[in-house]
């Protein structure tokens, strides 16, 4: 039985995996020839993997930055990460977060199929992180045994559920149609990044439309100003923080500017990478998904990992990573003159995270709105896992905490719940956000009904 339940664990947890079954089934309810199914199901497979693949080459450039940022400034705080506090988490946590994780993707297809939130939620491994925040949480509020995985997994799947409605709307807008889903637990700050870019942008100046001289004009080309960009960034800090201490600690003997050079270029293929196999994925994933909306889940979306989004608008992704950073940079000022904990800003949430904020705001507020979204949604990231600490330095996690902004929003939503009233208040919670959602989807068709008659 253990090592059936490993298997499954191991294939929810592995977005390739996943999600290639997934268009494997749309296909075959769709009742297509053998050889579209194996094509279908192995180009997602492989250009899940080509996704994940560009997304370490970014995640090992940009880890050596963060270091030397911390080194060249002189900086002690806490950084977000998701995967360190995970790590700690499951090893006391581990059984009841795997199967709150299988139960929470089960309540995703119900909530999906009975509901108007429409979504399945298909990113394993932030299935798997909040899986884990939820089932710490809820053993502390004093949950166990069934209760524990079964409301646990009701706790995942309405946050499954949620949280790609409310980007959706932003997506939609950027798409050009409402046929996918961003799943990736920071829907709070994009949302947040759309809403300011609508606010104070200016959607007839995109940020794909930045009009460079003639003598810049290889700077177009998104690779090569990313590269370039990247070199000018590296190299900075590199200066600050020594080349000697690079040279002893982080490249190896290699000279700083050289190696400054290679993590650069090494960013900017990962996001070259990135780029080709969202491409790929959207191809088979989209039409595959059709077999499953018409059959089991009517008008499902998938909702798929934040990269997704990157090939609408190249330039934004930069323009995004840069400003959310500077919004980390800046509320990290904040916490060293107002005293107490000091969130440093994690380079690599604030890319991914800050990439996205920048895509959305630029497609409801062009330029203006990428800056100005990604920055708020930089700053929103920051403070956010400082309120989030409260709640998890009680269960012995003071030294990290999660970086996205769905996981602070939930976490804290959840833990205060849990301090308030245990185990009553958490249930309480439950039965309310259930309810509001069912009352949502019968307003939503009656709406239907009087616009159909």
């Amino acid at each position: 039985m253990n090592g059936i339940l490993d298997i499954l664990i191991d294939i929810a947890s592995t977005p390739a995996i996943l999600v290639a079954l997934i268009a494997v089934l749309g296909s075959v309810l769709q009742k297509k020839s053998t050889t579209d199914i194996v094509k279908g199901g192995v180009k997602t497979f492989v250009g899940f993997l080509v996704v994940t693949a560009g997304a370490g080459v970014i995640v090992g450039a940009l880890a050596p930055f963060g270091e030397m940022f911390k080194v060249a400034f002189n900086m002690q705080g806490v950084i977000p990460n998701n995967e360190a506090i995970v790590a700690v988490a499951l090893e006391q946590y581990g059984t009841s977060t795997a199967l709150i994780m299988l139960s929470g993707m089960i309540f995703n297809i119900l909530i999906a199929r009975f509901t108007k939130f429409k979504y399945i939620f298909l990113t394993g491994h932030h299935t798997l992180y909040m899986a884990c925040m939820v089932a710490v949480i809820m053993s502390v509020a004093g949950f166990t045994s069934v209760s524990l995985i079964l409301l646990g997994g009701l706790v995942l799947g309405i946050i499954m559920s949620i949280s790609p409605a409310l980007v959706q709307r932003y997506m939609v807008e950027l798409t050009g149609n409402d046929s996918v889903a961003l799943g990736h637990f920071s829907a709070v700050s994009y949302a947040l990044s759309g809403y300011v870019g609508k606010l104070v942008g200016d959607k007839k100046k995109s940020t794909e439309d930045i009009n460079f001289p003639k003598s810049l004009g290889f700077l177009r080309d998104s690779t090569v100003s990313i590269a370039i960009t990247m070199t000018a960034i590296y190299t900075t800090v590199a200066l600050f923080a020594g080349p000697a201490y690079i040279q002893e600690n982080l490249s190896g003997g290699t000279n700083y500017l050289i190696f400054s050079l290679q993590q650069s270029g090494s960013f900017a293929a990962g996001v070259f990478v990135i780029l080709a196999g969202v491409r790929l994925i959207l191809n088979e994933i989209v039409p595959a998904f059709k077999g499953i909306s018409d059959k089991l889940v009517p008008n499902a979306k998938p909702a798929l990992d934040c990269p997704i989004v990157f090939p609408y608008a190249p330039n934004a992704v930069l323009i995004g990573f840069f400003s959310s950073f500077v919004g980390g940079l800046v509320s990290m000022v904040i916490m060293i003159f107002t005293g107490g904990v000091i969130i440093l800003p994690g380079v690599v949430p604030h890319f991914f995270l800050g990439a996205t904020a920048g895509v959305i705001g630029n497609s409801s507020g062009g330029l203006r709105g990428a800056i100005a979204g990604s920055f708020l949604q930089g700053m929103l990231i920051s403070f956010l896992p400082l309120f989030l600490l409260p709640v998890l330095g009680e269960l012995g996690f003071a030294g990290s905490t999660f970086s996205d902004a769905d996981f602070a929003t939930s976490g804290i939503i959840l833990g205060s719940l849990a301090n308030m009233g245990g185990k009553t208040a958490i249930m309480i919670g439950i039965a309310v956000v259930i309810a509001i959602m069912l009352a949502l989807t019968a307003l939503d068709k009656s709406k239907k009904a009087v616009t159909a008659e």
